[in-house]
C-alpha cells in the first residue's frame, strides 16, 4: 500500500495538481467579475474572511475619521498595506492618545469604505468603482497603494473615462505619474474639444490652472493644422490619381478603342460589357468636343485648353519614341526642345506627382480620407 502511494506521488498514478496562479483564481462572488480582470486576486474563502473581518470590525484597534463618521479598522492591516498609514499610526501612538485614529477627510464616506475594503480583500463592487473611481485614484496615490492605482487606471482606460470627467482625470494623471492615462486624456480632449470645453471640469481648470488651458488650446490648434494639411495632401493626391487614370484611359481609347464610347471610326456595340477604365466616361465628352470644336486651334475654348494640357501631359509620360496612337504625342515631344526653363520645371513637378500617385489605389485613398476625417 505504501509503495502504491509512492507510485502515485512519483507520477505513476494520479499526481496532485499544482495550486492555481494568484492572478487567475476563481471568480469573485461579491462583485461577479473574474480575477483576471483585476477584481480579486485571492481565493474565495480567504477573500470572504477578510471581507468579514473588515465589515464586522472584529477587535478593531484603530478608527478612520471621515466627514460623516468613524470606520473601525485594524492597524496591522492598514500599516502593512500602506507605508503612509504605518507612519500615521506610529505618530498617533507616540502622542499617547487613548485610541489610534487616522483622518481621511475631503472624500465621501462611502468612498473611504470602498478604499479600506480593497486594503483588506483586494475586492470592489463595479458600481462603487464607477461612482468613486476618481476618489480612489487620489486615495491610492496619497497612501501609496500601487495595486489600487493600477486598477483605477485600467478601469478609466476601459470605459470610465468620459468627456465629462476627462479634464479632471487628465490633471490627476499628470499629478500622479500615469503617462498612458495622461496620453489617452489628451487625445480625448483634442478630439472632442467642443464638448469638453463646455464641461464644468474645463471651467474649473480654466480658473485654477490657466497654463494647462493654454497648453491644451495650443494642442488643439496644432491638431487642427495637421489635420487640414493631411486633408490638403490627400485632396492633391486624389487629383494626381485622377490625372493618372485619365492618362491610362486616353491611351486605352486611342489604342484599343473603348467598347463603351467609341472610337469614332468603329461601330459602337450596345451589348458590350462596361469599360473597366473609370475615366473613360469623363473623357468621352471632352474628346468628342475637341474633335469637333472650331475654336480649338485659336485656343479660345476652355474645354479645348484642358484637352491640350492632357495631351501634353501624356507626351511627357509616354515612353514610346514612335508608334504612339495618342494624337499629337510626337508634336509635343518635339515642342519640349524649345520650352523655357520655367515651364519645364512646372511640368516636371506635375509629372513626378502623377507618377507618385501610381502607388496609391483608390481604396487606399478612400480609407486614408475616412481615417483623417474621423
Amino acid at each position: 500500500m505504501a509503495q502504491q502511494r509512492m507510485g502515485n506521488i512519483n507520477g505513476q498514478g494520479c499526481t496532485p495538481q499544482a495550486p492555481p496562479f494568484p492572478g487567475l483564481m476563481t471568480n469573485c462572488k461579491t462583485c461577479k467579475h473574474s480575477a483576471a480582470r483585476g477584481c480579486c486576486t485571492v481565493m474565495d474563502a480567504t477573500r470572504d474572511l477578510w471581507d468579514k473581518l473588515f465589515a464586522e470590525g472584529y477587535q478593531a484597534d484603530v478608527f478612520v475619521d471621515t466627514n460623516e463618521g468613524m470606520i473601525p479598522a485594524h492597524s496591522s492591516v492598514l500599516g502593512m498595506a500602506s507605508p503612509v498609514m504605518k507612519n500615521m499610526l506610529r505618530q498617533s501612538r507616540s502622542r499617547g492618545g487613548c485610541r489610534k485614529a487616522i483622518s481621511i477627510r475631503g472624500v465621501p464616506h462611502h468612498a473611504v469604505r470602498v478604499f479600506l475594503r480593497f486594503l483588506y480583500s483586494s475586492c470592489y463592487e463595479q458600481e462603487e468603482m464607477n461612482q468613486f473611481v476618481l476618489h480612489l485614484v487620489v486615495l491610492s496615490h496619497v497612501f501609496v497603494i500601487p495595486t489600487l492605482k493600477n486598477v483605477c487606471v485600467q478601469q478609466l482606460e476601459r470605459g470610465l473615462l468620459t468627456t465629462e470627467n476627462v479634464v479632471d482625470v487628465f490633471q490627476l494623471a499628470k499629478l500622479f505619474d500615469a503617462p498612458r492615462l495622461c496620453l489617452l486624456c489628451h487625445r480625448m480632449i483634442v478630439k472632442n474639444f467642443k464638448v469638453v470645453s463646455a464641461t464644468e471640469g474645463w471651467k474649473v481648470m480654466k480658473q485654477s490652472n490657466p497654463r494647462l488651458e493654454k497648453e491644451l488650446l495650443e494642442s488643439v490648434i496644432d491638431a487642427d493644422t495637421r489635420k487640414n494639411e493631411r486633408l490638403k495632401k490627400l485632396e492633391e493626391r486624389k487629383i494626381y490619381l485622377q490625372l493618372h487614370q485619365a492618362m491610362e484611359a486616353l491611351v486605352h481609347i486611342c489604342r484599343d478603342g473603348c467598347r463603351t464610347i467609341g472610337p469614332h471610326d468603329k461601330v459602337l456595340k450596345r451589348s458590350a460589357a462596361p469599360c473597366n477604365f473609370p475615366a473613360c466616361k469623363g473623357l468621352e465628352a471632352l474628346v468628342r468636343h475637341f474633335a469637333g470644336c472650331k475654336n480649338r486651334v485659336l485656343g479660345g475654348c476652355t474645354h479645348c485648353k484642358r484637352m491640350w494640357q492632357l495631351l501634353e501631359l501624356h507626351s511627357r509620360l509616354c515612353m514610346q519614341v514612335n508608334g504612339c496612337k495618342v494624337p499629337l504625342c510626337r508634336h509635343f515631344k518635339e515642342k519640349l526642345r524649345h520650352q523655357n526653363k520655367k515651364d519645364e520645371v512646372k511640368w516636371k513637378l506635375l509629372v513626378s506627382k502623377v507618377l507618385e500617385a501610381r502607388s496609391f489605389s483608390g481604396a487606399h485613398l478612400l480609407q486614408s480620407m475616412v481615417a483623417v476625417r474621423a
